[in-house]
């Protein structure tokens, strides 16, 4: 379908979905519940609304959380507002997320902002950019670094409100047919590794191959990529990677701790009562945190299903390789940063804080790990 038209569908979905009407001011997002006081319930109005996702229907944990949190907000405000939630396709194609809820064709939408990467070259800051923070450390820069501000910022003249709401942890480093023993083996090597990444890896010498979701399996069989990246243990156990893969490599610098959001049509969320707009906030924070619990459960758990199942090696890239991708990292970074002044304000926040966390989490978690 061409752009055109994919817009022209959504703007009709929008006419059929109705305008929305001006209503009360959007609490700070960074203000805690009781700075400012909360109306109580005036009214029965039910809202409904329909939100739209970039993951497939019931995908686990990313499609499956949002549902939940669909019912549960439902619970919360007592039946006044009721989501209908959508997986990738059932009602907008996954891309046309941000657009669907931009034009207010729907309210909501649950994706990962780096996608959005083609319109706005930032985005990809709120999501995650190789060797950059990990999930405790992303979430202290979005909530209390500035970076959930410069994140509004950059979505505010667009009509559209971002809330954190979910973690993915440090994903793998993916999965190989080749062993990984110097910057040299990456020279001609085809890997399925999408965004800055991808970008590195080019940088690198090596090709990075855009391959749906559905076909990664079968290109990875038959050689026509000789390594992919996916997402962490359980996932990549449900694709079945460690039927045909000889290495699976760690860590993901790739996306060290890429950060899901749930953005909201500005004017349908002002249009809610005050209450209903700080449920809508809180239970987006609560499962910020509870996505990340579930991935670092179901990853551990699945990591040992691999080892028990299969003869996979588990590889860490050597330090020369993690070296040489950072180096190389630094330079599409800087490359972005110069064609794109928003981007160069996000990233001197970003590496500002993330240079001043490190030694904390060097002292920290870091410094306790080798010992637990």
């Amino acid at each position: 379908m061409a752009k055109l038209e994919r817009r022209n569908f959504i703007k009709k979905i929008a006419t059929a979905a109705g305008s929305f009407a001006a209503g009360a001011t959007l609490t700070s997002c960074n203000q805690n519940p009781s700075d400012k006081p909360v109306n109580i319930q005036t009214s029965t109005k039910t809202y409904k609304w329909r939100c739209v996702t970039v993951w497939p229907p019931n995908f686990p944990v990313l499609g499956t959380a949002v549902v939940d949190m669909a019912k549960e907000l439902e619970h919360l405000s007592s039946g006044r507002l009721k989501i209908q939630v959508y997986g990738a396709g059932e009602l907008v194609p996954a891309l046309e997320v941000f657009d669907a809820v931009q034009l207010g064709a729907v309210q909501m939408g649950h994706s990962a902002s780096y996608y959005w990467a083609g319109k706005m070259p930032s985005s990809v800051f709120f999501t995650s950019i190789p060797f950059g923070m990990v999930a405790e450390q992303m979430n202290a820069w979005l909530f209390y670094g500035g970076g959930w501000e410069l994140w509004r910022e950059l979505y505010e003249p667009l009509g559209i409100v971002p809330f954190p709401c979910g973690n993915t942890g440090v994903q793998m480093g993916g999965w190989f047919n080749k062993e990984i023993n110097s910057i040299q083996d990456i020279q001609g090597l085809k890997m399925r590794m999408p965004g800055l990444g991808g970008k590195v890896i080019a940088k690198s010498g090596g090709s990075a191959v855009t391959v749906p979701g559905g076909e990664i399996y079968t290109n990875l069989e038959r050689g026509v990529i000789d390594a992919t990246e996916w997402i962490g243990p359980y996932h990549d156990y449900l694709m079945g990677f460690h039927k045909i893969a000889q290495y699976y490599y760690y860590p993901g610098w790739h996306e060290p701790g890429s950060v899901l959001e749930l953005i909201c049509n500005k004017k349908a969320l002002e249009e809610l009562p005050s209450e209903l707009q700080e449920m809508v906030k809180t239970v987006a924070i609560k499962y910020n945190n509870l996505i990340l619990s579930e991935f670092e459960a179901k990853n551990n758990e699945y990591l040992q299903r691999i080892f028990r199942e299969s003869d996979v090696e588990l590889r860490a890239f050597p330090e020369e390789v993690m070296k040489a991708l950072k180096k190389n990292t630094e330079d599409v970074l800087q490359g972005l940063t110069t064609s794109d002044p928003f981007a160069k304000k996000v990233y001197d926040n970003f590496n500002k804080f993330k240079g001043e966390i490190k030694s904390w989490g060097n002292i920290s978690s870091k410094a306790m790990t080798e010992y637990l």
